[in-house]
């Protein structure tokens, strides 16, 4: 039983020292131009919903869908996301693309998260996808306008739909 253990101890450091080695010296294809393989995908994915479902909460929106925070969120959404997350009338821009993964296009595929998640994931952020912590830049509020706007993304009131209309600003100028 000893020999056993001793064994399972010594595959477990061997596969631990291998994939060290492996990613230390530079073995990972880390470009954003590169397709990941599917255990990176699924690991990666799924690590990000397991970290969402478990910091995201259960909690609601405050806010209600009343036309003066419809606006604001797709005010909110033209300025900071639109450029990565697409319009209607661009709904799977170029520059969505270049990254990897690529930002999800929103008017391509709606957001499948709870109003807690897409809330956590906007105000922190998710490492090594591009996408920003807005918590830092926007106010709770805010956040929560933009996780409403989602929410009603493709029944917005006419003044809402109007603010879309708009060119995005350049993620590269900001104008």
């Amino acid at each position: 039983m000893g020999k056993f253990i001793l064994g399972m101890i010594f595959g477990l450091l061997l596969v631990g020292g291998g994939a060290y080695f492996f990613l230390e010296h530079g073995y990972v294809n880390f470009g954003a131009d590169s397709t990941p393989s599917d255990f990176e995908s699924k690991m990666a994915m799924g690590a990000v919903d397991a970290w969402t479902d478990r910091n995201g909460g259960d909690e609601k929106n405050p806010l209600q869908a009343s036309e003066e925070n419809l606006v604001a969120g797709a005010t909110l959404y033209l300025n900071h996301c639109a450029g990565c997350h697409g319009l209607p009338s661009n709904p799977d821009s170029q520059f969505r693309r270049s990254f990897y993964p690529p930002a999800p296009g929103f008017y391509r595929e709606m957001p499948d998260m709870e109003d807690s998640g897409n809330f956590h994931i906007i105000k922190h952020g998710i490492r090594w996808t591009g996408m920003p912590a807005w918590g830092s830049t926007l106010s709770d509020q805010q956040i929560w306008q933009v996780v409403l706007f989602f929410d009603n993304m493709h029944k917005l009131p006419p003044a809402a739909a109007k603010v879309l209309e708009a060119p995005a600003p350049s993620p590269a100028t900001g104008k």
